[in-house]
């Protein structure tokens, strides 16, 4: 299948998804495994069970775990980090206000970066400005980025679970939640030893794609359902051999002519993109090109693949939108090595081993947070993190490049606790990109480090619930918000 077929087929099935905007996931009826001829093993039981071990799985497992709480942490992969170790996205979006004056996401986040420095795996994001090759020489929003080695982060990741007592079990493929009525009783999961349940008195949906909330009959929306779209996906690749500075000299002096046209990014050198376009050796969705140095000179972050479209919640879509991934990277590959300067010899070190997924299903609860609040600075008074993080939708304007970036104006904005909370489900708590929250705004807080600090919430009110005897629902925020700061998340004190 060629590009533009791909692109047609994903955007009907897009398109089919967003037309009945309201999903209903399975429930207790759903047949499921139901009449196959397969056993079910009762493996496992425990308190706390988090279903994905991304960026906000592993801060939730972790916060729950320190607590005291008996936490299993289960992944599909074969290892932890998600987007930033599996798929190969860097750096650690901004972590500051919007004036670059100070963190403001800190608590778990702010460890793992400096577990990360102390063997060499991070640069600290105070030591980063914005409109530097750190920084794709992008200004706007991308102050105090944090370069990192994700090899080094798988690492740190399993120290942290280790440390906290968190049993952590790879290769396994959540299936089904185990319910009992309305409420959330674990789940079963396909493992190399086959089908095994694990029991638990409170699940976090930490998938991304709110699997988990679906599946147990939360209601969703998938994508952005006033425009049928969803965000176009992206294949990272990590390449190395660069000569840095002559790299360096060749976009630097361009930088006077960055500039976005109708939502569309003339920057890094989108003059060199023009050439290798004019002779036909350019068939990607973009004009320019972003790459990040990391934290080895030599070393550079590749994000300018897209595939619009993509549903990664269905099989057939998702692995043609794989294999279209490594065509782009390839033809990347073959441009850097011709058209770019200090690039002739470079090496690719790896594609992801995931498809980064900017956009899925978004899960809804009670209450869905508009992008009006963060444009506004709406800080609220169950808020469970400060961001800065600039709204950013990936082909929002539609067509093959356009899209909407909107720094925020204001110095911070808050995210409630109530996003955590999904709708007719209990003891189910959600983190990472599947809260619930509009598709714009979902835009600005689904990078990696407010990711974090959701994770690290839930798995703090998962943990006090469990403690207090009482459902997330009514937890007391008062001691959730005590909890978060003794563990050094800043909320504005």
């Amino acid at each position: 299948m060629d590009r533009r077929n791909f692109i047609a087929s994903a955007g009907m099935l897009a398109a089919a998804g967003a037309a009945a905007p309201m999903l209903q996931g399975c429930s207790e009826a759903d047949p499921m495994l139901r009449g196959a001829k397969v056993d079910v093993k009762e493996s496992y039981k425990c308190q706390l069970l988090v279903v994905g071990g991304g960026p906000a799985g592993v801060c939730a497992a972790v916060s729950a775990a320190r607590r005291g709480i008996k936490t299993m942490l289960v992944d599909s992969g074969n290892c932890l980090g998600g987007m930033g170790t599996k798929g190969l996205v860097g750096p650690f979006m901004t972590c500051y206000d919007a004036k670059g004056e100070r963190m403001i996401i800190r608590g778990l986040f702010e460890e793992i970066v400096d577990r990360l420095i102390a063997v060499g795996g991070a640069i600290h994001p105070s030591k980063i400005r914005q409109g530097t090759e750190y920084t794709a020489w992008i200004s706007e929003g991308h102050d105090h980025v944090t370069p990192f080695d994700p090899e080094l982060l798988k690492v740190v990741y399993d120290h942290l679970c280790k440390e906290a007592g968190v049993k952590v079990l790879y290769n396994s493929m959540f299936l089904k939640p185990i319910m009992k009525g309305s409420n959330i009783a674990g789940a079963v999961f396909l493992t190399p030893s086959g089908l095994e349940a694990a029991a638990a008195d409170m699940v976090i949906d930490a998938t991304g794609d709110g699997t988990v909330a679906f599946r147990a009959g939360a209601p969703c929306v998938f994508g952005d359902p006033e425009n049928n779209r969803v965000q176009p996906a992206s294949l990272f690749f990590r390449m190395n051999n660069i000569d840095t500075p002559r790299l360096i000299a060749e976009v630097v002096p361009h930088l006077p002519e960055f500039r976005r046209v109708n939502g569309v990014s003339y920057r890094c050198l989108h003059w060199r993109v023009a050439e290798a376009e004019a002779a036909g050796e350019w068939d990607l969705a973009r004009k320019s090109v972003n790459i990040w140095r990391s934290v080895e000179e030599d070393q550079w972050v590749v994000n300018c693949t897209r595939i619009h479209g993509v549903d990664p919640t269905d099989a057939e879509n998702l692995s043609a939108a794989e294999e279209e991934g490594r065509r782009q990277v390839q033809e990347l590959m073959h441009f850097f090595r011709k058209y770019v300067p200090g690039c002739e010899k470079a090496t690719l070190m790896g594609t992801g081993s995931v498809m980064g997924i900017r956009e899925s299903r978004h899960v809804h609860g009670d209450f869905v947070l508009p992008v009006q609040d963060l444009i506004d600075g709406l800080i609220p008074e169950d808020t469970i993190l400060l961001s800065a993080n600039s709204i950013d939708v990936h082909g929002a304007m539609g067509g093959p490049a356009g899209g909407l970036y909107m720094p925020i104006k204001k110095d911070m904005y808050g995210i409630p606790y109530r996003v955590l909370l999904p709708k007719g489900v209990g003891n189910l708590l959600l983190a990472g990109r599947c809260v619930s929250a509009d598709s714009a705004a979902a835009g600005a807080i689904r990078v990696m480090p407010p990711a974090m600090a959701l994770g690290q919430a839930a798995g703090t009110a998962a943990a006090l619930s469990l403690l207090r005897g009482t459902t997330p629902q009514n937890l007391d925020f008062g001691d959730l918000r005590a909890a978060l700061v003794a563990d050094k998340a800043y909320l504005g004190e």
